[in-house]
C-alpha cells in the first residue's frame, strides 16, 4: 500500500465515518429527488444500515476497513478473503479524497494479492 495510505479494521466508533462514505456515494443519485435535508439524511441511515446488515451477514470472514490518507479518513475498504478467490465487496472513497490515483491504487494493491496468492480477483459494479 502507498506509504501515505492505511487501512485498519473499522469498530462501532467507525460507524458515523463510514455512514458519511456511503452517502458520498450517493449524493448525485440524490440530488435529483425533491426530498428534504431531513428526508435525504433518513434515507442513507437506513440503506447504510440495509447495506451494512446484509455484508455482515454474507460475509461473516469478510474484512471491513477505514482508509486513511495521511492519518485522515478518506473510504472504507471490504474484502472477502474467505473462498476461492478475493471478493471486493465495497470500496469508497469521500468525494475530496477521488480522482488522485488512491482507489486505484488500493485496487492495484488487491490485483498484487490475487497475483502472490493466486486466487482470482472479483469485484461486483453497479450498472446504473
Amino acid at each position: 500500500m502507498p506509504e501515505d495510505l492505511m487501512s485498519g479494521p473499522a469498530t462501532a466508533d467507525d460507524v458515523p465515518f463510514l455512514q458519511r462514505v456511503y452517502a458520498g456515494t450517493r449524493e448525485e443519485e440524490l440530488a435529483r429527488v425533491p426530498w428534504t435535508a431531513e428526508q435525504k439524511s433518513a434515507f442513507i441511515e437506513m440503506q447504510f444500515r440495509a447495506q451494512d446488515t446484509d455484508y455482515r451477514r454474507n460475509y461473516p470472514d469478510a474484512r471491513f476497513d477505514v482508509i486513511l490518507r495521511d492519518g485522515v479518513e478518506a473510504g472504507r475498504l471490504y474484502v472477502d478473503r474467505c473462498g476461492k478467490e478475493i471478493a471486493i465487496l465495497d470500496i469508497a472513497l469521500l468525494p475530496e479524497h477521488r480522482g488522485e490515483g488512491f482507489g486505484s491504487a488500493l485496487l492495484r494493491e488487491l490485483m498484487a494479492e490475487s497475483d502472490r496468492t493466486q486466487k482470482p480477483l472479483e469485484i461486483y459494479v453497479e450498472k446504473e
